[in-house]
Order: structure tokens, then C-alpha cells, then sequence
């Protein structure tokens, strides 16, 4: 927890959501700072807070989970899924008295495919991920609408110039608060704990693991294929375990958000679209550690870089869309063999691609991907280059060069 509170991109999403529902369900990766938000941010100080993180908080709501949430007060209860019993409590309290913002859940797994969870909850809840720290949050930039949701209202050239650039530290910090915000001086070690704490606890209270030597291989190897084409009977046979293993172990990592799937996009009729997801890993940060990556400098010669640079994006874009824009979707596009583009962020009927380059130099073959997007989606306002440069400028119709320091403004 950091001395001075940084309020997070997610907060109006979730206020508007309590004026609606009787519960919300914050979920996301553990240590993204969700249990601080829950505690400092100002408009949850009338809440009730208990978390189950605390044994005796725990042990009362296993033995008499009716009468544990049976008070007047709005209840916020944190790492809610480690007392399953609670969600049937919940569901019939709601349906005696159904008040908007009455529950406010948080935890560090998907409670959407806990078993029992996500009928018991149906029509009664809503769910948000709460992603690591993005650009936006660490500069303290929240207040202002997404850059990429203003474009996409209205696709003009931006006017600012000098935005920052994505410098190679900040892809090895992801964005778990305590590394990104500087509050420790050993990176390595922290995940190293962080990897530890996951597999001896997170993954042992999700489920059996007959095998916790070959979950780590696995989760080492689904690191080092972050923004790679998914394929768990592959990731399978290099971990040396059957396809039922190797599925069942991919969705466990999801459902702790260690990694998730990006699915493809099938919005124009181009021919031989690709139709299996990308897997990436839900922190840049995590992923360079559990891959062994230590330097992303021009020196370093880094064969994962474009990968680990590109999850980094990832993790900014998901962040964005799911805390501000949760009607919008990401998707990635490629035609096998041809062309490809990183992002495709759609709403409504509308969508715009972007192409993601870690350079701060271009040249018109990076935007052959975006051409063949745009003249195969006429519904496509625009398409971006977003570049690690520091001037935007169009290029033609419906396409333009934006710096990534402002595209994840």
C-alpha cells in the first residue's frame, strides 16, 4: 500500500454500477491493488468492510453466512471466493430486498466460473476486472476521458506533441503497484514471491493440483508464448501432459488472471482469417520474470522483446476498455500466411485497428496490416500506428501515426 492513494481508471465505472445493481463483483490478478481501493478510495468509506483474508472474519461467515451479511450497512467483503457459501446468502438476501449497491465483492478469482457462483449471482450481479496499474493511473491521468474513446467519436489528428515514450523499464515493471510505483528495489525478488504465494495458495484453493512441479512448467512456458497464437494441445505435449491437463491447467491460470485469451476479430470477409485466440500473460512484468527476462535494452539483443513489449500494450488497452469503456470490445485480426493487425477495439457496429510498433522510426511496409484491414472493414473509422515516437500525424484516409504515449493517454 502506497503512502499517497492513487485513485484507479475503474472507480466511476464501478460507482455507476452500484447506483444500478444490488451487487458488484470486482475481480482481477492479486496484488493489482484491489483491497487498497476498496479501503482508501473516498466514496466507499460509508461501506461496512470485512475481508476473509482474516481467519476470524473467515470462520464466522462459513459458520452462519446468513446472519454474517445480515446488517443495514452497504457490505463490501474482500477475496469474497473463499467462502463459497456466502454467494447462496447473497442471492437470497437480494431477493428479499433488492437495493442497488447493497454488496460490493472483490478477489483474485473469476467468480464467474467458481462452481455454484455464477447461477447464484445471475440477474443479481456485475462483474469488472481490475487490471495491474496502467499508463494512465501511474500519471495520475484518470480524470480525463480515454484518448482512444475520444478518437473513436471523432478520428482527428491529435494536437499534442512531446508524449512520452514507452521505455524499456516499464515493460519489465508491469504495472502490479508495488513494483511500478517503485516500492521495492528488487524486482525479481517480489515476483519471485509473487510466484511462490500463487502456486502454493492461489492455485491450491482453485483446485486439485495432482502435479504442482508441471503447473509451473506450464506456467513458465504460457510466459514465454505471451502474444503467441494459443494451442494448449502444443503447450501440452512441451509440458508432457495430455490435452485434458494441459486445458484444465490453461483454465486456471485464467481463472486467476495470470493470463487470458484475445480472441480474434471476424467483423469484414476477408478469407483465411485466423480463428484460434492469443494467449497472453495478464502483467508484462510477471511475464518477463517467469520467462527470465531481465533486459529489454537496445544491447540485450532480446528475442521476446516485440512479444513482451506488445503484452505491455495489451495489458494497457484491456485495462482502459474494461475500467472506462466496458461496452467496447479487443480483439486481434490476422489472415493466415498474409497480414495481421495487433488490436482491433470494437463498439457497437463500429471498430478501430491498431498496429503496434516498438520503434520510434516507421516505414510504409508497418502499415500493410492496417491498409488490408481498413479496405476489408468499411465500417473501420480508423486505422492507428502507434509507434514509440513522439509526433502524430495522418497518413491518408482513415489512417494515421499516433505515439503510444498517447494512444494510452
Amino acid at each position: 500500500m502506497t503512502d499517497k492513494y492513487i485513485p484507479r481508471d475503474i472507480i466511476s465505472t464501478i460507482q455507476h454500477a452500484l447506483s444500478e445493481m444490488p451487487v458488484v463483483a470486482i475481480t482481477g490478478m492479486r496484488q493489482t491493488g484491489k483491497s487498497t481501493l476498496l479501503q482508501r478510495q473516498p466514496e466507499f468509506a460509508g461501506r461496512r468492510y470485512v475481508s476473509f483474508d482474516d481467519f476470524a472474519q473467515l470462520e464466522a461467515a462459513k459458520l452462519d453466512p446468513e446472519g454474517f451479511i445480515d446488517t443495514e450497512e452497504p457490505l463490501t467483503i474482500d477475496e469474497a471466493q473463499k467462502c463459497p457459501e456466502i454467494f447462496t446468502a447473497i442471492k437470497r438476501s437480494v431477493d428479499r430486498k433488492r437495493i442497488p449497491g447493497r454488496f460490493l465483492l472483490s478477489g483474485s478469482a473469476n467468480f464467474a466460473v467458481l462452481k455454484g457462483t455464477s447461477e447464484s449471482l445471475a440477474g443479481r450481479a456485475v462483474y469488472f476486472t481490475m487490471h495491474p496499474m496502467n499508463a494512465r493511473e501511474r500519471m495520475h491521468n484518470t480524470l480525463e476521458e480515454p484518448f482512444l474513446k475520444t478518437f473513436f467519436k471523432t478520428p482527428e489528428t491529435p494536437k499534442a506533441k512531446g508524449f512520452r515514450k514507452i521505455k524499456p523499464d516499464e515493460v519489465l515493471n508491469g504495472g502490479m503497484p508495488s513494483v511500478c510505483l517503485g516500492e521495492i528495489k528488487d524486482r525479481a525478488l517480489w515476483f519471485k514471491g509473487y510466484e511462490q504465494t500463487y502456486l502454493e495458495r492461489d492455485v491450491r484453493e482453485l483446485s486439485q493440483i495432482g502435479n504442482i512441479i508441471a503447473f509451473r512448467h506450464m506456467l513458465h512456458l504460457a510466459a514465454m508464448r505471451s502474444g503467441q497464437l494459443l494451442s494448449p494441445s502444443e503447450l501440452g505435449r512441451d509440458v508432457k501432459m495430455n490435452a485434458a491437463t494441459s486445458s484444465r491447467y490453461l483454465a486456471l491460470l485464467e481463472a486467476s488472471f495470470v493470463s487470458y485469451r484475445l480472441n480474434p476479430f471476424f467483423g469484414n470477409r476477408a478469407s483465411r482469417l485466423i480463428k484460434s485466440p492469443k494467449l497472453y500473460m495478464g502483467d508484462s512484468g510477471l511475464a518477463c520474470y517467469l520467462s527470465g527476462i531481465t533486459d529489454l535494452g537496445p544491447t540485450a539483443e532480446e528475442p521476446l522483446f516485440g512479444a513482451m513489449f506488445e503484452t505491455h500494450i495489451a495489458q494497457n488497452l484491456a485495462s482502459i476498455i474494461d475500467a472506462r469503456w466496458p461496452e467496447a470490445h479487443l480483439y486481434f485480426w490476422s489472415v493466415q500466411g498474409r497480414h495481421e493487425v495487433d488490436f482491433v477495439i470494437e463498439a457497437g457496429r463500429s471498430c478501430i485497428a491498431i498496429e503496434v510498433k516498438a520503434s520510434a522510426k516507421w516505414d510504409d511496409r508497418d502499415l500493410s496490416g492496417l491498409r488490408t484491414f481498413l479496405a476489408a472493414t468499411p465500417h473501420c473509422k480508423a486505422g492507428i500506428l502507434a509507434y514509440n515516437g513522439t509526433e502524430a500525424v495522418r497518413l491518408g484516409d482513415r489512417l494515421w501515426a499516433v505515439p503510444l504515449g498517447i494512444v494510452l493517454s
